[in-house]
């Protein structure tokens, strides 16, 4: 198979979908490997290194979508709907249900758009979104208590406190794989710490981890709001795979918190979990909505591209190959969970919760394959 892998565009989106080693292993698997010029020097991987590894390099974007399969990071941007055709595998994240202009392009492009967000395990678990769910949550502490300097519209809280001041209260929504590396980081930090989640075993489970150093409380549309009063930091990290977040922070809670409040928003890729989110971006990463400091960028982890591409592609790489070698029929019908990956296909939806989301029609992917 003819794989391209282009340079990101998103604001200033440094990572790249495969490492060298990465291309080293589907060339040495039988397929070509075209790579976008300059696509990984950011993330510290020279076009030299992809040479030395088998790829071509390709002067331009066109040369790299003229190819089978794309393999990249982010979803595609406006100036790239056009760079598709017809039939072509599109092998990313997407978050195609709160962008309604990206999900008809994709439907009108008639491409097969593989999402990494939704693409699951054995378990159940969602193995290409874990990596950078643990970055993003490690990251929004720091960028959380970044947001809470006054220069940044934030109230001059110290997260971690000092002697005879007590410390920053960090609230976090969502007991996943978010939530728990935020808590992990905010602890380390010495903030006052209290997670929320729907369940009563996952909280115990952490409760075991993190012992009395975690607050835990029982995720419910009465207990949020009490929470997120007196909070310094609000975090949001809930995830129900390929659809919308749910709104759990409303405007009326945010006139109750204290004037440079924070909200770090990680849910914001599937539409945030707070009624005043919006996308934000790495060059304007905040805005003060309600007197409340939002930082809602998309592309967290595009802030530590090296760890990040590093992290993603040993994660990606497996169904990479799989794909390639097997060809989207047979590795979508062999492997249920990339089948669950499979969300658009011949301009129609083939995943159940995206479909149900955007009110549009649902087919089922193994019909449509067939």
């Amino acid at each position: 198979m003819l794989i391209g892998v282009p340079k990101e565009i998103k604001n200033h989106e440094y990572r790249i979908g495969v490492t060298p080693a990465g291309v080293r292993a589907l060339v040495a698997a039988g397929h070509q490997v075209r790579v976008e010029a300059s696509a990984g020097t950011k993330a510290g991987f020279p076009d030299e290194s992809y040479r030395s590894a088998g790829a071509q390099i390709a002067a331009s974007a066109q040369e790299v979508y003229a190819t089978d399969m794309v393999i990249k990071v982010k979803e595609l941007q406006p100036s790239e709907f056009a760079l598709t055709r017809p039939g072509q595998i599109l092998f990313c994240y997407h978050h195609l249900a709160p962008d309604p202009v990206l999900l008809k392009a994709m439907l009108d492009a008639g491409v097969t758009c593989i999402a990494y967000e939704t693409v699951s395990d054995a378990g159940g678990g969602l193995p290409l979104l874990t990596p950078m769910s643990q970055i993003a949550g490690r990251l929004a502490p720091q960028v959380g208590a970044w947001a809470l300097q006054m220069a940044n519209g934030g109230s001059g809280v110290l997260l971690g406190g000092v002697p005879g001041v007590a410390p920053a209260k960090v609230i976090i929504i969502g007991g996943g794989a978010v939530g728990v590396s935020a808590a992990r980081i905010a602890i380390g930090m010495g903030a006052e710490v209290t997670l929320l989640d729907r369940s009563a075993a996952r909280l115990a489970h952490l409760e075991e981890i993190f012992g009395a150093r975690l607050k835990t409380v029982i995720s419910t549309a009465q207990s949020i709001p009490p929470l997120t009063h007196g909070a310094d930091l609000v975090i949001g990290a809930v995830l129900l795979p390929g659809k919308l977040a749910p709104k759990l922070v409303h405007r009326e809670d945010l006139k109750r918190m204290r004037p440079g409040s924070v909200i770090v928003d990680v849910a914001i890729d599937q539409g945030g979990i707070c009624e005043t989110s919006r996308p934000t971006s790495h060059s304007e990463p905040v805005y003060i909505e309600e007197n409340v400091v939002h930082y809602c960028v998309p592309n967290m982890p595009a802030a530590v591209a090296r760890t990040a591409t590093l992290a993603l592609t040993q994660a990606t790489l497996p169904y990479a190959l799989e794909l390639a070698g097997k060809g989207l029929r047979r590795a979508v019908t062999e492997n249920p969970g990339l089948r669950d990956g499979l969300q658009v296909h011949g301009g129609q939806i083939t995943h159940a919760s995206l479909a149900q989301d955007v009110g549009h029609s649902y087919v089922d992917p193994l019909k449509v394959i067939g």
